[in-house]
């Protein structure tokens, strides 16, 4: 069956832009019908979105919430509700940096209850993807920031703030999102073969999308290291973070792509990053 990958866009609405990492973390979905009109591309183009090979996709996630995206050939979707309703471009700095959106999680929300799935429907974690979970909640939790993740597992999603699950279409890759309202993004799905490919690989993917799920943008945003590509800066913006390089920095866990020498740890560059933000 053809298939089509997640939208390069940094657009947000109400919490629901979301974000994965190709595969090389790459995720392949099914072909959708739905096309956007002349003036949602015209729109999207306003907001810095390259808007090549758009097309709609609906997600559904553990709770039964549905929302439709615009999509194309990168790891990044806007919400198709509100569109209308987000601001154009802004002239942001660019370079080779670590990035931010602008929201972030606000002090009274850092404490943040995070729920390794392990319910069926091919959802659930495998006991790779639960080790795995445990050393990126760590890799957070060893910073000496003021986020404090408090790792279960379980079913119970409706009460964690984060939420690490299984999604059949994602491949090798992972989906996430920003946060929205002071809060964390609630979603961050992985691939079914992302523990196949071993605990340090799953940790680098799960890392990198509960990264995006606190506020980070990919560090090659502008050019992403599988395609060259610019994601756009859209409405969440693409803010640098001081203190970070002013080269690609190809070891990031934030990186866009998987480069083949994933460790599964954040380098200098990111630790420095999430610290000044938290």
């Amino acid at each position: 069956m053809k298939t089509i990958k997640l939208l390069a866009l940094s657009a947000i609405v109400a919490g629901c832009i979301t974000s994965c990492q190709k595969e090389e973390v790459a995720a392949e979905v099914n072909e959708i019908d739905n096309v956007p009109t002349k003036e949602q591309l015209l729109k999207l183009e306003s907001m810095g979105v390259n808007t090549n090979n758009v097309s709609v996709k609906t997600v559904t996630d553990l709770d039964g919430s549905t929302a439709d995206y615009f999509v194309n050939g990168t790891d990044l979707g806007v919400p198709v509700a509100g569109l209308v309703d987000q601001p154009s471009l802004e002239s942001l700095d660019n370079g080779n940096k670590q990035y931010r959106t602008r929201n972030l999680i606000s002090s009274r929300n850092r404490t943040i209850d995070v729920l390794g799935y392990t319910g069926g429907g091919g959802n659930g974690l495998s006991n790779t993807g639960r080790q795995a979970l445990q050393r990126a909640v760590a890799n957070f939790n060893n910073l000496n920031t003021s986020l404090n993740m408090r790792l279960t597992f379980g079913t119970n999603y409706q009460a964690a703030d984060l939420v690490v699950y299984v999604r059949s279409d994602l491949g090798a890759g992972g989906l996430a999102g920003f946060p929205s309202g002071g809060r964390a993004y609630k979603w961050a799905r992985i691939g079914p073969r992302v523990a196949n490919n071993g605990v340090t690989y799953a940790t680098h993917v799960i890392t990198h999308e509960m990264g995006h799920c606190i506020g980070l943008r990919h560090t090659d945003w502008f050019a992403r290291s599988c395609d060259g590509s610019n994601e756009g800066q859209g409405s969440d913006g693409a803010i640098h973070i001081p203190g970070t390089p002013t080269g690609i920095d190809r070891t990031s866990i934030m990186i866009s792509c998987a480069t083949g020498n994933e460790n599964g740890r954040f380098n200098r560059n990111d630790a420095t990053a999430i610290q000044y933000l938290y």
